[in-house]
């Protein structure tokens, strides 16, 4: 039981970790996005940037919505920047 408790433990660190790795860029991204690497690594950043809006983001807000309304309220405050 002890190594079950052990793996538990280890999975939510993962978990955690991958969570804070990113929003909705990645760092790469976020040069792209910046025009670091050129107009089509921009133009590539940008198309990939708005699925995740459309598809994931759209998800989440619905699972929000019907499963934890709390964490919606805190999406919108940071993304309508409500103070």
């Amino acid at each position: 039981m002890g190594g079950q408790i052990q793996q538990v433990s280890g999975m939510s660190s993962d978990t955690a970790s991958m969570a804070t790795g990113r929003a909705l860029t990645t760092e790469t991204e976020r040069e792209y996005l910046r025009g670091e690497e050129g107009e089509q690594r921009m133009y590539e950043a940008r198309s990939r940037v708005r699925a995740r809006i459309r598809e994931q983001l759209a998800d989440d807000v619905e699972l929000f919505e019907e499963e934890a309304p709390e964490l919606l309220e805190e999406l919108r405050g940071v993304v309508c920047d409500d103070e």
